[in-house]
């Protein structure tokens, strides 16, 4: 029987992996329906069924503007004092997001996918852009916030359960002292204080990936050494295939916490980037959207 202790919850663990790998299908799913939609609204637009100018052509025109401009009620909401009370956020924001899908989708079909005018050039790319910006936003807004609650990541909550202030690793993995410098020195790197745009843009991109190539290094120590432990100490196969899982799914949620932590302060500093990016174009639309209306009824 082995002596060696490796406490680890598995449970807890998989339930957080559980949690993280519905949020990909989820957002898989958005962006298949955004797909389905534009292909849709231009699959209807061949079809010859409407003009831009006539009444259905016009009068999609007009709901879609008006989706549009109660987007604004979301900010409004969220920094409007009296507003406060008016329902919760979570809600405001999937009809926010309902709002911003649907509304671009009218004016697409609207516009049949013809550029007639320049103003109607210059407010449809305003509209494209704001709304693929909006579709980058909730990509950020999900990884700085837990759920669609606004409540930002705890970031001294994430290193509790990561294991970081303690140092825990080198306790668990005192079996394997090489592989706990390892971490120990993935973690010092993860976590050094960088600014700047492309700092956070390489710690959301290549960590992960360095991630990977530590963690598979490290799986390789291990196995190695429990192999050589179990040599001399004479464990069962099963004993020894135990105690490598264990090691590994430590090593894993380990690194992946790291990973995690490192990667909330580059989230934070790409959303505040995409907001100061975001309102200019959201203003450019209601300008540009405000003179294709005046121009349509004035000639």
């Amino acid at each position: 029987m082995t002596t060696l202790a490796l406490p680890l919850p598995i449970t807890t663990a998989k339930r957080a992996k559980a949690r993280r790998s519905r949020r990909p299908s989820r957002d898989l799913v958005l962006y298949g329906v955004l797909m389905l939609l534009v292909a849709g609204a231009w699959y209807v637009s061949r079809l010859g069924l409407y003009k831009s100018g006539d009444n259905v052509g016009y009068w999609l025109g007009v709901a879609g503007g008006v989706m549009m401009l109660l987007l604004l009620s979301y900010p409004l909401r969220k920094h409007v004092r009296f507003t406060h009370r008016w329902g919760k956020v979570k809600s405001w924001f999937v009809v926010h997001m309902v709002l911003g899908i649907g509304g671009p989708t009218l004016i697409l079909l609207h516009s049949t996918f013809h550029l007639r005018s320049l103003n109607g050039t210059v407010a449809l790319a305003s509209m494209l852009i704001v709304a693929a910006s909006g579709v980058v936003g909730r990509f950020l807004y999900l990884h700085v916030h837990q759920g669609l609650h606004g409540e930002q990541t705890n970031l001294a909550e994430l290193q509790r359960k990561a294991g970081l202030a303690e140092g825990e690793v080198k306790l668990r993995l005192r079996f394997a002292p090489e592989v706990a410098k390892s971490l120990l020195d993935f973690e010092a790197q993860a976590l050094a204080e960088d600014g700047g745009f492309v700092p956070a843009l390489r710690r959301v991109v290549l960590l992960p990936m360095r991630q990977r190539a530590v963690c598979r290094a490290c799986s390789q120590d291990i196995t190695e050494r429990l192999r050589t432990i179990a040599a001399e100490r004479g464990w069962t196969p099963q004993t020894l295939r135990r105690c490598r899982r264990q090691a590994v799914s430590l090593t894993r949620s380990y690194l992946l916490s790291v990973v995690r932590v490192a990667q909330l302060s580059a989230y934070v500093r790409l959303f505040a980037l995409w907001h100061m990016l975001h309102v200019p174009f959201l203003y450019l639309l209601i300008v540009t959207a405000c003179f294709h209306v005046f121009a349509v009824h004035a000639y």
